[in-house]
């Protein structure tokens, strides 16, 4: 504390408040009332983006357009419970006496972003609570799939043995592949997996595999080795495509994911600001009436 001295040796001592410049009570009004809304529009989001998605084929929306749109209604909840939770928290100060105007600008708008940092990390932590519970039993679901298929698939090659039951198959092809198909189907059906399995792994499959595949399509079914060769490409063709969708829908899903991420830190920054702004406003407000005491002299 600095003291000064005047012209007339009379000693000035600066005015310093024992109170904090910080008011909780109205921090914490302004989270709840940003947090309380928050939650009313993302569950009203959420039944809107459910109408967008259809089990049915073809009545969907694609996903990027679902993905626009949720980041879209997140800037909206973003603005629209930061502007009313700054506000709330700029009203429900009480007035500082004595305070430059400047000073008072500063503390609103100060309260309004810790009121908007509160009820950002309450409601992070209630959506990633959420994630984790459902990314849980998306877990249980996974793993109860994957041993219902280890079961079912316990006669044949595990995935890690894949390139070695490959290779032996390729070793011991039989030069009359026609009989040996005829006679044993499920080795045939077991041969012929391994051969798609490990053209799916290496994204190729070799010539001699599809001439051998349509050697075992003819005599399983009876056709032509042209028409038995036809078939296998269209099959193979099938596969392709059912790649390059597949493929095609990861880098939708990328470029929402990137596009609601980018969305959600602008609508964060700008929710600060908004919620910043709006306290002082509402400070402003607060402070444009007074309540006068009249007291008379005696």
């Amino acid at each position: 504390m600095s003291v000064s001295m005047t012209g007339s040796g009379e000693i000035a001592t600066p005015v310093e408040s024992s109170k904090s410049a910080m008011t909780w009570g109205p921090i914490f009004g302004g989270a709840a009332a940003a947090i309380g809304v928050t939650l009313i529009l993302l569950l009203l989001g959420s039944g809107v983006g459910l109408t967008m998605v259809s089990p049915w084929s073809g009545q969907s929306s694609s996903l990027g357009t679902v993905g626009v749109t949720a980041a879209i209604w997140l800037v909206v909840v973003q603005w629209l419970s930061s502007g009313l939770g700054g506000y709330i928290t700029g009203r429900l100060r009480t007035k500082w006496a004595a305070v430059h105007t400047d000073e008072v600008f500063f503390r609103d708008t100060a309260h309004g972003f810790i009121s908007w940092a509160l009820a950002t990390i309450f409601v992070a932590g209630f959506l990633a609570s959420s994630l984790t519970s459902l990314a849980g039993a998306g877990a249980q679901a996974v793993g109860s799939a994957a041993t219902a298929a280890g079961t079912a698939a316990s006669s044949t090659a595990s995935a890690a043995d894949l390139p070695t039951a490959y290779f032996t198959d390729a070793l011991l092809r039989p030069e009359q592949a026609r009989a040996g198909a005829t006679t044993d189907d499920a080795a045939a059906t077991a041969e012929v997996s391994r051969i798609l399995l490990n053209g799916a792994a290496t994204g190729q499959i070799p010539d001699e595999d599809k001439a051998y595949l349509a050697t075992i399509v003819s005599a399983r079914t009876g056709l032509s080795e042209a028409d038995a060769r036809t078939r296998v490409d269209s099959v193979l063709k099938r596969i392709d495509d059912a790649k390059v969708a597949a493929q095609k829908a990861a880098d939708e899903a990328r470029k929402a994911a990137s596009t609601t991420a980018l969305l959600g830190a602008l609508s964060l920054l700008i929710g600060a600001f908004i919620a910043a702004a709006a306290a002082a406003f509402g400070g402003s407000q607060r402070d444009e009436e007074e309540d006068l005491i009249v007291t008379s002299r005696i």
